[in-house]
């Protein structure tokens, strides 16, 4: 029991969206075999509708809890809209987002009609689920803003539509984010990594009757790219969870297993705090220093917090831990195949288009523009680049350029000549004052003279395209984005590590899965490979490297290089 004498439940976070189905029997085990009787998860909007209108993977939800409820565990439903979660716009569709900018998260018209719809889809997947204890409205809004009218409306949208197990909110523990985001009449919990007392101390005074739960027990975190890679000691986290226990909480381990932003899922922060304009796109690991691991496998964290855990769990018998699948042996692998990258034109625009004008979710958009001549040659600038461009000047390409919100110079150019910016999108913001914001080109100009009339073309990802490939003869000069593909014989389908030794950016395939982006920026060095997208027998690697490959191999290993 709970200090107040509340069941106490001990919850653990792991994500449909962030694993394969195949692997969620073996992380249900895993999670009661540490002493958990209940597993939480976010859901993700963009993941069900990617395009307006368009519903995909909805059974993957009622999937996900049945798994759950036959391991005996008991769910946590987390449906945002929005959810944070280090996820692509804090799993808000681009579309919408797109559309309706920083009005997302209010009382806005528009907003509430879309989720409404999207009520309307994925609480039918969970409202009559057996196994469900309760469910989440919105997500930390008191980070976010003090719209009590839109927290009601969400709340009543859920009661509409059947949910009749307890809701409640979550938020830090400070004054401001209580007071943000608690909604009369219904119970608050508190998320953090340390200092238990205090949390739910300050929660008491808001609310002293609700019980004190911790949602988020930050008992680990995330990476960005060129950032070092982040740990927390088993022990500490484990004298951590102790507190919270001891204090009388229930509590949810965030994460109990992270799992891999497949794709392009992975998100990014934004700080504009003391003059600074910082855009921290996430890796594709989401393994958190989780207890269990990125393929599932129990860490040290797992065992230090099963002893905790022994003391304050019910007397359910405990499930042994499930056999891990096995690993590949280690092997390098030729890239014996190239291809070009196919853009499909969108017409002609005056100004460059956003992604989202486009309805392009991720992916490279091509900005094709020409500079007037006869002229003397003149600095370049790129304008408001989202996030990342390659530059040619009648096909020479002259700089690789990150945007960083102000203008980026480039070399001098002279008229007349055709300028293309190709430009990728990283994550979207899930955390900071860029949430909603756009992916593309702003401009170009040289002095203050902007040029107008582009070409757009686009190249959709993480979707596997058709491609017209040709052997390798070398490893070709960077002018820009190529496919490139190897293959791999496996005896049995195996978990494996995937490295690029000679890329510097891009995306990785194996066989139809996108596993995400890579980066020699690091700290990953390797990327997951699942074993349900293994098969025995030949496999398919497939690389699109951005700037261009110092080598012709990938290599398959039986281990992670998180950093």
């Amino acid at each position: 029991m709970t200090s107040t004498g509340a069941p106490r439940v001990l919850s653990g976070a792991a994500h449909y969206f962030r694993s394969l189905p195949e692997q969620w029997p073996d992380i249900m085990r895993s999670l009661r075999a540490m002493g958990l009787d209940t597993v939480e998860t976010y859901l993700a909007w963009n993941v069900h509708e990617p395009r307006e209108g368009r519903w995909e993977r909805l059974d993957e939800i009622r999937r996900f809890l049945d798994d759950a409820h036959a391991e005996g565990l008991r769910t946590i439903v987390r449906p945002g809209p929005y959810i944070c979660a280090e996820w692509d716009n804090g799993g808000l569709p681009s579309w919408l987002t797109g559309r309706l900018g920083r009005r997302v998260r209010s009382s806005d018209p528009g907003y509430l009609a879309a989720i409404e719809r999207y009520l309307d889809q994925v609480v039918p997947q969970f409202a009559d689920h057996p196994s469900l204890l309760m469910v989440q409205v919105e997500n930390e809004y008191g980070s976010f803003g003090t719209d009590r009218t839109y927290l009601t409306a969400l709340a009543d949208g859920l009661r509409r539509r059947g949910v009749t197990v307890p809701l409640f909110t979550s938020d830090g523990w400070t004054d401001a984010c209580l007071t943000g985001g608690m909604i009369p009449g219904i119970p608050a919990t508190v998320n953090f990594g340390s200092q238990a007392e205090d949390a739910f101390a300050a929660l008491a005074r808001h609310r002293p009757n609700d019980p004190p739960f911790c949602m988020e027990f930050w008992n680990g975190w995330f990476d960005h790219w060129g950032r070092p890679h982040v740990t927390r000691a088993a022990d500490d986290a484990a004298r951590a969870l102790q507190e919270i226990l001891e204090a009388g909480g229930s509590v949810n381990l965030y994460m109990a297993h992270g799992g891999t932003n497949f794709g392009t899922g992975a998100g990014a922060n934004h700080h504009d705090h003391a003059g600074a304009d910082v855009y921290l796109p996430t890796v594709t690991s989401y393994d958190y220093d989780a207890a269990l691991d990125e393929r599932g496998a129990p860490t040290e964290k797992f065992f230090a917090f099963r002893e905790v855990l022994e003391r304050f769990r019910h007397r359910q018998e405990r499930a042994e831990l499930p056999s891990l699948h096995p690993l590949v042996s280690p092997v390098v692998m030729p890239l014996v195949d190239e291809a070009s990258v196919v853009f499909t034109e969108r017409g002609a625009f005056p100004l460059p288009p956003a992604f989202e004008d486009l309805g392009i979710d991720h992916g490279l958009v091509r900005y094709r523009t020409a500079v007037p001549g006869p002229r003397v040659p003149l600095p370049l600038q790129l304008v408001e680049l989202r996030d990342r461009g390659h530059v040619l000047v009648d096909d020479r390409l002259v700089a690789i350029v990150e945007g960083s919100g102000a203008p980026a110079d480039l070399p001098v150019v002279g008229g007349p000549a055709r300028v293309d910016v190709i430009v990728e999108s990283m994550g979207r913001v899930n955390y900071g004052p860029r949430l909603g914001g756009t992916k593309g080109l702003g401009g170009l100009r040289q002095d203050n003279q902007w040029l107008h009339g582009y070409a757009v073309s686009v190249h959709e990802l993480p979707q596997v395209h058709e491609l017209e490939w040709t052997p390798v003869v070398a490893p070709p000069a960077p002018t820009g984005p190529r496919y490139y593909r190897a293959t791999v014989d496996l005896p049995e389908q195996a978990d494996g590590y995937l490295c690029i030794p000679g890329g510097s950016k891009g995306y990785v395939w194996f066989n139809d899965l996108c596993l995400g982006r890579y980066w020699n920026q690091g700290p990953q060095q390797r990327l997951y490979v699942p074993w349900p997208c293994t098969r025995a027998g030949v496999n398919t690697v497939t690389v699109l490297e951005l700037d261009g490959l110092a080598s012709l191999d990938v290599s398959l290993h039986d281990a992670p290089a998180l950093g």
